[in-house]
């Protein structure tokens, strides 16, 4: 006899994170902000029972995206700024 999964009251929006996180680092850093709020009220939610506790990693990894690209993002803000991008090429 098979048993029924238990239902949990709101969908799970770990993909969506994961998504957001991967855009985060390959096109627009701002994303990963999304990615990272999300990931916490995701968290959030499965461990209050509200949402299914399997994709936990998924959104776990996601959030960590996010932050990578966040990173990113500032770094490369912080060079343009700077002009670190230029300076290379500039004696030559």
């Amino acid at each position: 006899m098979t048993v029924p999964a238990q239902a949990y009251p709101e969908a799970s929006q770990s993909t969506t994170i994961l998504v957001l996180g991967i855009l985060s680092i390959v096109c627009c850093g701002a994303l990963g902000i999304a990615a990272w709020v999300m990931g916490n009220s995701e968290m959030q939610a499965i461990d209050e029972g509200r949402r299914p506790p399997q994709n936990r990693s998924t959104a776990n990894i996601g959030k960590v995206l996010g932050m990578v690209g966040i990173g990113l993002w500032l770094l490369g803000a912080v060079l343009s700024m700077t002009g670190a991008f230029v300076i290379p090429f500039i004696g030559n």
